[in-house]
């Protein structure tokens, strides 16, 4: 795992072995940083990253100039060292939070230009955090929500999805906000 754009670019992340998660590959993350290239200026947007396990998100979109990037994951372990590894490269910017996604997002108010979801493939709910997010109005006018998810598992039935992107077993659906 690295980061592959920004100040930090070319850093490898070595997160302890025992962690609880499933990163988001490489060549995955970089696809999905080249599609959001064209789409959005990431200087001083705020983001949100749910189940953000690693941090490996999270620390992008800081490094890429995110003026703001709230992780949330329920392991103490993966909070731990996206706080350490932000503090050790000075990324203020970067809030991580111990919360069960599914409660925090029960009561967040704060609207973000871009919310970032990466939930077990397991859990049977990720159909309904389009809905949440979009009910809750947790995405600023023209914020995107991004979910990964399995390629088998079709979430284009929310009215605010856009496209789905495949890369071999793992998918990205894009939903945007009016």
């Amino acid at each position: 795992m690295r980061i592959i754009g920004g100040s930090l670019k070319g850093l490898r992340l070595n997160p302890p072995t025992n962690l609880p998660v499933r990163p988001t590959t490489d060549l995955a993350k970089e696809a999905l940083f080249n599609i959001l290239l064209n789409k959005i200026d990431f200087e001083g947007i705020k983001v949100l990253d749910l189940f953000s396990g690693t941090g490996n998100i999270s620390l992008e979109f800081a490094s890429r100039g995110a003026s703001e990037v709230v992780s949330i994951d329920r392991s103490i372990q993966c909070i731990n060292y996206v706080k350490d590894t932000a503090r050790q490269h000075k990324l203020t910017q970067v809030k991580p939070f111990k919360a069960d996604v599914l409660k925090y997002l029960e009561i967040e108010t704060e609207q973000y230009d871009l919310i970032f979801a990466d939930p077990p493939y397991d859990l049977s709910k990720i159909p309904e955090i389009p809905k949440i997010i979009f009910e809750k109005n947790l995405l600023l006018p023209g914020g995107m929500l991004i979910v990964e998810h399995q390629s088998l598992q079709n979430l284009s039935n929310h009215l605010a999805f856009v496209e789905q992107r495949k890369y071999g077993h793992s998918s990205f659906s894009f939903f945007v906000s009016e």
